[in-house]
């Protein structure tokens, strides 16, 4: 297993950047962005530094999924029976979705990432005007469950294998589906996120163990804290919003999100 020293100022920023991606995880997802990078700087470079940067950060930031989780309960509260079943889907696409990590290289998805949550955000910020077409206006077919979990299938292979914007996705697939209001949507998407990422944690920890890839324990130490009380303030702050200025700040987090993936792609081909 792996240990690392990014020095005093590589623990202060990373426990900075948690801090912020526990708080943006809690209102929208996304967090990943703020932690990744700055791994993969203080992480001693060499073969296998994106995966063990990739899995010290799934490590780090769970137990800050299931603050936000915890948090918002009350507003889960009344969901339709069939929202049940989402937690399959969530559960089978986590797992083979990181098991995929292991195989194939991140790139792969590179080219995908930015257009997958530019529309994740595009759909999200039309949802009010087209939820209620989506929803048909009445209880959901056995058609549209089957599609919500095929939906939801791939969001968890994708969250999984790369987990960038994984919330935003879930959001805006959740609101055409009619489940409720920003609040609600919210909640929903900590829950299925933490069954994701439960999942990915699970298989990077057993992982580290049988020596297939490298986790940086010290690091991930700062990251559980720090994700935690972000997560927690965050938590709070968002139940006490309107539901418009919520959805605002979750709009503006997607496309921010969405930019960052493309001057990210730009960067790369210049």
């Amino acid at each position: 297993m792996m240990t690392a020293d990014g020095g005093p100022l590589g623990y202060a920023i990373l426990a900075l950047a948690s801090l912020c991606a526990g708080a943006v995880n809690a209102i929208a997802g996304g967090g990943t962005i703020l932690t990744f990078p700055v791994l993969g700087a203080i992480l001693p470079p060499g073969p296998g530094v994106l995966v063990t940067a990739n899995a010290t950060s799934t490590i780090g930031l769970w137990p800050a999924t299931l603050v936000a989780t915890w948090a918002s309960r009350e507003s889960r509260a009344g969901l339709p029976a069939w929202a049940k079943w989402l937690v399959v889907p969530s559960f089978l696409g986590g797992a083979v979705g990181t098991l995929l990590v292991l195989c194939l290289p991140p790139a792969w998805f590179d080219g995908l990432v930015p257009w997958l949550i530019l529309l994740a955000a595009v759909l999200f910020a039309i949802q009010p005007r087209v939820a209620a077409w989506a929803h048909g206006g009445g209880a959901a077919s056995p058609g549209r469950i089957a599609a919500a979990c095929g939906l939801q299938l791939l969001v968890g292979l994708y969250g999984g294998y790369f987990g960038a914007g994984i919330g935003i996705l879930m959001i805006a697939m959740l609101g055409l589906l009619g489940l409720g209001d920003i609040h609600r949507l919210n909640a929903v998407k900590n829950s299925l996120a933490m069954i994701v990422n439960g999942i990915a944690t699970a298989v990077f920890v057993a992982g580290s163990f049988l020596g297939t890839h490298d986790v940086s324990w010290p690091h991930v130490a700062v990251m559980v804290v720090a994700g935690m009380a972000g997560s927690l303030a965050a938590s709070r702050i968002a139940r006490k919003l309107p539901a418009a200025t919520l959805r605002r700040v979750v709009a503006i987090i997607g496309f921010a999100l969405a930019g960052y993936y493309f001057w990210r792609q730009w960067q790369g081909h210049a």
